[in-house]
């Protein structure tokens, strides 16, 4: 949740700015998720409470960056509430799929995990392109630190 966000309502188009979700959407997703229910003006304004905020950044994290589909994510949520977890400490392989395990902890089949995490090749692609810049930098940083690491020579000259 973005630090701008300190009060205790928030309008849809503030809500909207701070998580570059646009009002639209916010509005679908409520239609879509049953535990996305801002509360409303007399006048029918949408009033976001900072639990509406974070959890439409959970929605937002599973379908833009885990890929999920809708029902997928709607799945997960509810799974996450049944067993008291947080979309944040879901586990994920360096290109981004998830490890998804069932509400009980029991590994799900491949089957159901690939309805859950939809991906284009061209998301594949640069998800795997992303992993792979991330492990040549995290290489680098290890050849660094053997660089500086005594060699047999240097022991024996000193």
């Amino acid at each position: 949740m973005s630090d701008a966000l300190t009060k205790s309502y928030y309008s849809i188009s503030k809500v909207s700015e701070n998580t570059r979700v646009k009002a639209h959407v916010l509005r679908y997703w409520e239609t879509q998720f049953s535990m996305l229910r801002p509360r409303k003006s007399r006048g029918g304004v949408r009033m976001y409470r900072p639990k509406d905020v974070a959890l439409i950044e959970q929605i937002k994290h599973l379908l833009y960056d885990r890929g999920f589909t809708i029902a997928g994510a709607r799945r997960k949520l509810l799974e996450d509430r049944r067993s008291g977890e947080r979309i944040g400490t879901v586990q994920e392989n360096r290109v981004g799929y998830a490890k998804a395990s069932g509400s009980r902890g029991t590994t799900r089949d491949a089957g159901e995990a690939e309805a859950d995490v939809v991906r284009t090749g061209a998301e594949r692609t640069a998800l795997i392109g992303e992993a792979l810049k991330e492990i040549r930098r995290e290489l680098e940083q290890l050849r660094q630190r053997l660089e500086r690491l005594p060699t047999p020579e240097d022991q024996d000259n000193g």
